[in-house]
């Protein structure tokens, strides 16, 4: 299977790894009803969630991973994005991106716990870092581009050496996931290393031997995310309780306190040449501080999203978020618009509904994020489900499957069906990249795929399946 979809100038793809006929991004994303996916500006591609996205040091190429298990490589130079290239090598969500100095080379990780380096030129991937055993959340690349970090909630940093490709330290003593690490510098060479924890604690470490230095601060609740300032003395921080604000390195304490937000502080966004910092909360709330005197300078409220990821234009007056979005969104900070109609589609397709039925309800927990079944829905992180039943397994036209679909001989009927939320993809179709999940209460499932077969051939949903489902375990 190819590793990356290299798509031309003048063209864009269809959601989610899809191999079909390039299409407008634009129109492709029409079909969701969400008007902002409408907006020529935004970053329109993905075909599940948008956990993170970033921009080149000259604002004119963007990255952004999402839970489709894929990373887009984008030209935003001119009013309207353009895909150059689509990465999906990933066998989970890809919760962090990076250019590399000089914008030629990326790195990416996610919930599979590997760390992938990739030519952004030919779209090859260089090499594939393995060592972590749980989901890898934030990565950090050193000012001279030799080293790379990554967090991950197995509980550990590591250092891995971009040049030798080779492992470099494993740097354990937090008591709980790793959620955030930082490279410090002081006139371009690397001064210092940090990390944050869910424990509430920013700790200090060699990056020679990865021993632990000291503990530089202790907030109490968990700390999501983690920013190095242009003050190498500094360090931004964002907390599980919506805290954020700055912490004086030397002394441990919190210099300037930003005020709160309403949930959890899930990302942060610096721009050093224009002073500028934004905070992103589970709340909805974007926030942009000038670094001059810590004063807030704008505010902009998404009603149907947590911000999962921030980054800021290359002249600082505009800035992405991303969240439960298929795409990610551009705000106009400076000059601010008049009029912001902040417009989404609430409950999403994985949200549940008061109106649901028992089988639609398993269907938006355990399928919708991955997998549309309408016939206008098309392939997301996962292939279209309509006219599934009957259908051969790795057979959906224009979707990048798996080896292990691809050579599979399953035709999904209501017995296979049962038998894969029964034991589990990990039993049913090994090595594909199913999420690893299962139903065991046998009601629960025969609903799920009575749902199935009535949504998938447009026909009315009647009463559960009984064939194949299994016996219940609970």
């Amino acid at each position: 299977m190819a590793a990356v979809l290299l798509v031309s100038a003048a063209a864009v793809h269809a959601p989610g790894p899809a191999r079909s006929a390039d299409v407008s991004a634009q129109d492709a994303q029409k079909k969701t009803g969400d008007k902002r996916a409408e907006e020529p500006a935004n970053l329109v591609g993905h075909g599940g969630p948008v956990k993170t996205v970033q921009l080149n040091r000259e604002g004119t190429r963007a990255l952004t991973g999402s839970f489709d298990y894929s990373m887009i490589y984008w030209d935003v130079s001119g009013a309207v994005p353009k895909i150059l290239a689509r990465f999906d090598e990933h066998d989970g969500a890809v919760n962090a991106v990076r250019f590399l100095p000089g914008g030629k080379r990326a790195l990416s990780a996610g919930d599979d716990g590997i760390v992938r380096l990739w030519d952004l030129e030919t779209g090859k991937q260089v090499h594939a870092f393995k060592g972590h055993t749980a989901k890898i959340i934030d990565i950090a690349v050193s000012p001279d581009g030799r080293l790379a970090a990554t967090a991950s909630w197995d509980r550990s940093a590591r250092i891995w050496d971009l040049e030798k490709f080779q492992e470099g330290p494993v740097l354990k003593g937090h008591t709980g996931p790793v959620n955030a690490v930082v490279f410090t510098s002081r006139d371009g060479v690397t001064e210092a290393f940090y990390s944050a924890s869910y424990d509430g604690t920013v700790r200090l470490w060699n990056l020679e031997t990865g021993a632990a230095v000291r503990p530089v601060y202790r907030h109490g609740w968990g700390i999501n995310c983690l920013k190095a300032l242009p003050d190498p003395g500094k360090l931004l921080f964002g907390s599980l309780n919506g805290a954020a604000g700055v912490v004086d390195i030397e002394t441990g304490e919190v210099s300037t306190v930003l005020n709160p937000h309403e949930g959890p502080v899930l990302a942060l966004a610096v721009s050093a040449r224009h002073k500028l910092i934004a905070t992103g909360g589970g709340d909805g709330g974007v926030n942009i501080w000038s670094m001059e005197d810590w004063g807030l300078k704008e505010q902009h409220q998404n009603p149907y999203s947590p911000i999962w990821g921030l980054a800021f234009t290359g002249d600082a007056k505009r800035i992405y978020y991303s969240g439960l979005d298929d795409f990610a969104t551009l705000w106009q900070v400076s000059p601010r618009q008049p009029f912001e109609t902040v417009e989404g589609r609430f409950p999403r397709r994985f949200q549940a509904r008061e109106d649901m039925s028992l089988g639609e309800l398993q269907f938006a927990r355990k399928c919708s994020v991955c997998h549309t079944i309408s016939p206008e829905g098309g392939n997301r992180a996962g292939p279209t489900l309509f006219g599934v039943f009957g259908r051969k397994a790795g057979s959906v036209p224009g979707y990048a499957y798996s080896p292990a679909l691809l050579g599979s001989d399953i035709i999904w009927t209501e017995e296979t069906i049962g038998r894969l939320f029964d034991h589990g993809p990990q039993h049913v179709t090994p090595g594909s990249k199913m999420p690893l999940q299962q139903i065991e209460d046998v009601t629960k499932r025969n609903a799920l795929i009575a749902y199935l077969k009535a949504a998938s051939t447009g026909e009315k949903e009647s009463g559960p399946a009984t064939r194949g489902a299994g016996k219940s375990r609970e």
